[in-house]
C-alpha cells in the first residue's frame, strides 16, 4: 500500500490476496485452513503498505470507527473473482450514517464471490481513524444456523473432524473427585505450548497412566490447582492422554503456561528431555493434537501469532509478543521447559503440524482403463490413493467431480465408489489436513456405457489367387465409437487381434464347408458388441455354365474336379446363373493364354487378359463383391486374341 500525497488529494492503495479458496471451488487451488468460513472479517486501511490474509467474501464495505466523522473523496474498490479475474474499478457509495450506528460506514457493495480486493480512496484530506475494509461471506458454515444445517444434510455429507486418539480421562483413571471447580473456557487456540513434565524418562509406558494420576494428584493437592494443568499428554511412545476436564474438543481453559493460558492449548510431554529428544511417534504425536486445536480455528500451525501477555515472569501483562503457532514453554516464560532437545524439534513438529498432504497420487482406478492421458469408463469407478501423511493427520477426504464436491470420506479411507454421467468428467481426489491445507490429485476420465457399432459387416468376399487347395476370401468390416476403439478382434474360427485401423484381413475356406466369422469390437471403456456373418463357398463347375460357340473338353488332375473347358473362337460364352453375395472366375493359365470379356447382369464388366509367364491352374482372375444373396448372371466371352486366342474356363465360385 503506498500513499502519495499532493496538494490535491490523498491516494490511499489497500491491497489484500486470499490464501485460499471457497467451498465448492475448483479442485486443485489452495484451500482455507480453516474448514468453516468466517462470516465477516475486518482489514485495516492505513497509510502504510498492508497485507492480509482472507477468507472469500462476496459483499464489502468501508467503515471508520466515530459514526460522527465523514469520509472526503472518493472510495474506489474492485475484487478479484474466484477464477483470478479481476474486476474493474468501482465506487462506493456513502449515503452518511443514522442515528444508533456504532461505526461510520459506507453502502453496501455486493461483489460476488471473489478472493482478494484492492481499494483506494482519492481527494480526501484527511483520513478517520479506524478506517478498515470490511469483508462478508453470507455462504459461511454457521453450526448453529439451521438453514446451514438444511443446506448440509441436502448437500454432500462431511465426515465428523476427526479427533486424535487417545486415552480419555475414564482411561487413564482420572480422579474426578478431587477436581476443585467446573472447568472454564476460553477463546479458540491461537498458540499451542509444548511442555515436558521433567519426571524423566526411566518408565515404562505401562506406567504412563499412572504417572499421568499422579501429575493430577501433585498440581491438584500440592500445588492448589483446579484440575491438572496441561489440556493433553503424550508419553514416549506416542501414547496421547486427555488431560484438563471439559471435553477434547472444546476451548478448555488450561493452567499450563502463565500468562498465556488465554486462547491457547498445550501438550506435557512425559519426561525429561534436556538432552535427548523425543521420537517420531512423539513428533506425530505432539503435531497431530496442534493441527487439531490450532486447525479447527483455521490458525495455521506453522504460522505465527502476537499474543497480548497476560503477565509473567518474561513479559509484563499488556505486551504484545510475537510467537510461533506452536511454541514452547520457555517462549512465554523464563524457564528451560521443554527440554534443549525438545526445543530444538519444534521446527520439524510445526512443519509436520503444518504440512498439506504428502505423497497423495492414485494408486489404480478399478472400473477404467487408461487409454493415453485419459481414462476411461462405463460409469462406475472405484479410485484407490495414497498419501504418505499419517492418517491421525487427515482430517476427511474429497471427492470433486467437474469442480463440484461430490462425497467425502475420513481420513483413515483410501477408495471410494463414484458413479459418472456420459461425457468427459475431471475427478480429484482433495486431502485436508487437520491444520486446513490440502493436496489434490485429479484425472480425466471419459464415461462411455454405449457399446461400439460395426457400420460395415463384417462380411466375406471372394478374391483373386488360387484355389489350388481352398477358395481365397477377405473378410471385411468398419467399426466405430463415439469415444474411439481399443480394439477389434476375431473370435472365429480363430482368435486373432485385428487392430482398430484394418478393415479387412484375407483368408481361406474349403469349398462346400460352412463358415462363420465372429467378430467383436471393444471400446476405450470395456464396452463391447459382437457382430457374425456364415458364408459357404460353392464352385460351380464349367460343365454346367450354358454355353455357346466351340468350346471342347480338357482333362487335367491339375484342373477343379480333373476337367475343364477350352475355346480358341472369338465369340465363345460361357454363362452361370445363382444366387450369393460374391462371385469369382476361375481359369488356367499360361504364356498364350487369351483374353476374355466378363458381363455381369447384362452389363459389361470389363477384359481379363489371362496371360502368364508360367503355366498355373485353379486361378480366380476376376472377382465381384454385391453384399447381400441376390440372383446374379455372370458371363464369359472368348475374346479371340490374335497370336494367342486360347481360353481355359475352369468354373465359377461364389458364396452364399
Amino acid at each position: 500500500m503506498r500513499r502519495n500525497r499532493t496538494k490535491r488529494h490523498i491516494a490511499t492503495l489497500l491491497t489484500v490476496i486470499v490464501a485460499g479458496t471457497a467451498i465448492g471451488s475448483e479442485p486443485g487451488e489452495a484451500r482455507p485452513r480453516s474448514a468453516i468460513m468466517p462470516e465477516t472479517q475486518a482489514v485495516p486501511f492505513t497509510a502504510s503498505t498492508a497485507g492480509g490474509v482472507t477468507h472469500p467474501f462476496s459483499l464489502l464495505g468501508i467503515s471508520w470507527a466515530d459514526p460522527r466523522a465523514t469520509l472526503g473523496g472518493t472510495i474506489h474498490v474492485r475484487t478479484r473473482k474466484l477464477n483470478k479475474d479481476w474486476t474493474a474499478w468501482q465506487t462506493v457509495e456513502a449515503d452518511g450514517t443514522a442515528g444508533g450506528d456504532r461505526r461510520g460506514s459506507t453502502d453496501p457493495l455486493w461483489v460476488g464471490p471473489s478472493d482478494a480486493v484492492e481499494a483506494r480512496i482519492d481527494g480526501a484530506a484527511k483520513l478517520p481513524a479506524g478506517l478498515r475494509v470490511d469483508l462478508i461471506n453470507p455462504d459461511t458454515e454457521n453450526p448453529d444456523s439451521a438453514r446451514t444445517a438444511r443446506s448440509r444434510a441436502e448437500s454432500t455429507a462431511l465426515p465428523a473432524r476427526p479427533v486424535p486418539k487417545m486415552i480419555t480421562r475414564a482411561g487413564w483413571g482420572a480422579n474426578e473427585s478431587i477436581v476443585r471447580a467446573a472447568p472454564s473456557y476460553t477463546g479458540p487456540a491461537e498458540v499451542f505450548f509444548v511442555h515436558h513434565t521433567a519426571t524423566g524418562n526411566g518408565y515404562s509406558c505401562a506406567d504412563s497412566p499412572a504417572i499421568v494420576r499422579g501429575i493430577q494428584a501433585y498440581q491438584v493437592r500440592t500445588r492448589g490447582w483446579d484440575d491438572i494443568g496441561y489440556n493433553f499428554l503424550v508419553d514416549k511412545c506416542g501414547t496421547i492422554f486427555e488431560g484438563r476436564a471439559g471435553g477434547v474438543g472444546r476451548n478448555v481453559l488450561g493452567a499450563h503456561t502463565m500468562g498465556f493460558n488465554t486462547n491457547a492449548s498445550a501438550i506435557a510431554v512425559i519426561g525429561t528431555y534436556d538432552s535427548g529428544g523425543v521420537s517420531p511417534a512423539v513428533r506425530t504425536a505432539i503435531a497431530t493434537v496442534a493441527a487439531y486445536k490450532l486447525g479447527a480455528a483455521g490458525n495455521p500451525p506453522d504460522g505465527k501469532v502476537v499474543y497480548v501477555s497476560g503477565g509473567s515472569n518474561k513479559y509484563a501483562k499488556g505486551r504484545p509478543v510475537t510467537l510461533f503457532r506452536i511454541s514452547g514453554h520457555r517462549d512465554a516464560g523464563l524457564t528451560d521447559c521443554p527440554g534443549d532437545a525438545l526445543y530444538r524439534q519444534l521446527p520439524l513438529i510445526r512443519a509436520i503440524a503444518g504440512a498439506a498432504p504428502a505423497g497423495l497420487r492414485f494408486v489404480r482406478m478399478p472400473g477404467a482403463i487408461k487409454y493415453g492421458p485419459l481414462l476411461y469408463t462405463r460409469g462406475s469407478i472405484d479410485p484407490l490413493w495414497y498419501v504418505a501423511t499419517p492418517s491421525a493427520l487427515i482430517a476427511r477426504f474429497e471427492v470433486w467431480v467437474d469442480g463440484h464436491l461430490t462425497l467425502a470420506a475420513p481420513g483413515t479411507h483410501r477408495t471410494a465408489a463414484i458413479g459418472l454421467p456420459p461425457g468427459g468428467h475431471t475427478v480429484a481426489i482433495r486431502a485436508l489436513h487437520l491444520s486446513g491445507r490440502t493436496s489434490t490429485v485429479g484425472a480425466r476420465v471419459v464415461s462411455d456405457s454405449s457399446e461400439p457399432i460395426f457400420t460395415t459387416g463384417p462380411d466375406v468376399s471372394l478374391r483373386t489367387g488360387s484355389l489350388a487347395t481352398s477358395v481365397p476370401i477377405r473378410l471385411g468390416w468398419a467399426a466405430a465409437d463415439v469415444n474411439g476403439l481399443s480394439a477389434v478382434s476375431l473370435l472365429r474360427p480363430t482368435a486373432v487381434n485385428l487392430g482398430t485401423v484394418a478393415h479387412s484381413r484375407n483368408g481361406t475356406l474349403r469349398p462346400a464347408v460352412p463358415a462363420t466369422f465372429v467378430l467383436r469390437a471393444t471400446d476405450r471403456a470395456g464396452n463391447a458388441a459382437d457382430a457374425s456373418v456364415t458364408r459357404t463357398p460353392v464352385v460351380l463347375s464349367e460343365a454346367g455354365a450354358a454355353r455357346t460357340g466351340s468350346w471342347r473338353t480338357l482333362r487335367n488332375p491339375a484342373y477343379l474336379g480333373g476337367v475343364a473347358l477350352g475355346a480358341t473362337a472369338g465369340g465363345s460364352t460361357a454363362t452361370w446363373t445363382f444366387t450369393g453375395g460374391s462371385a469369382a472366375i476361375v481359369v488356367g493359365r499360361g504364356a498364350l493364354s487369351g483374353r476374355v470379356r466378363i458381363s455381369v447382369d447384362g452389363d459389361d464388366a470389363g477384359v481379363v487378359d489371362l496371360r502368364s509367364p508360367q503355366t498355373i491352374y485353379r486361378q480366380a482372375v476376376w472377382s465381384r463383391y454385391w453384399g447381400g444373396a441376390a440372383e446374379h448372371t455372370v458371363s464369359v466371352r472368348v475374346e479371340g486374341t490374335p497370336g494367342r486366342p486360347g481360353v481355359v474356363l475352369d468354373g465359377l465360385v461364389y458364396l452364399k
